[in-house]
């Protein structure tokens, strides 16, 4: 069985939190077997042109999505005013993508390999600035809503969550996630900072 594929212009990492709302049929049927079967499917990001735009706005081409994404679950939903149903998937594990193919309705699936689980380490004491500014962004509103339990003494933790959250581009992000050293993770995440203050 081949896994459901949710191609997207945002990144969730393991542990992260990313609400949805799902209004296309392919993906309400996505969600509908998810819950019923109680599997997951993956968050993959777009690739994206200088200009921040989908490169391939039509979604027929498997080259314009990134082969590293995250394995995520259904752990919420509701349906609002409108109609439309709001979920909220948590990222579980990071995997590799091979054979994405589009089915006639759209969707996307592929076969994958979950990658192996970074270890806990602790937050080294010359990057407990970046737990500062982690702090300083799950105030905002939209994140605090989804409620994160983050263990900021956690290295690991807390270069995964600003990846999701800082305003990087996609191609800047999925570099960031690739990255299979979480303290090399936090040097690069470092280096972003300084540039975008600079």
């Amino acid at each position: 069985m081949k896994t459901p594929l949710f191609p997207l212009n945002t990144l969730v990492c393991p542990g992260g939190k990313l609400p949805l709302r799902v209004f296309e049929q392919r993906y309400l049927d996505m969600v509908k077997h998810c819950l019923k079967q109680d599997t997951g499917f993956v968050v993959v990001m777009m690739k994206t042109d200088e200009n921040g735009s989908e490169a391939d706005s039509d979604g027929r081409s498997s080259s314009q999505i990134y082969r590293v994404g995250t394995m995520a679950r259904i752990i919420d939903f509701d349906q609002d005013e409108d109609g439309i149903l709001c979920v909220v998937a948590q990222g579980m594990s990071r995997v590799r993508l091979s054979r994405p193919e589009r089915r006639p309705d759209g969707l996307w699936v592929g076969d994958v390999e979950t990658l192996a689980e970074e270890a806990f380490f602790a937050l080294p004491d010359e990057f407990v600035e970046l737990k500062s500014v982690l702090q300083a962004l799950v105030q905002h509103p939209v994140v605090k809503e989804l409620n994160m339990d983050i263990d900021y003494r956690d290295g690991r933790q807390v270069g995964w969550r600003l990846t999701e959250l800082l305003p990087l581009d996609n191609s800047q992000k999925q570099y960031l996630y690739e990255l299979e050293d979480p303290l090399y993770r936090l040097e690069k995440i470092s280096d972003q900072l300084d540039y975008m203050i600079s």
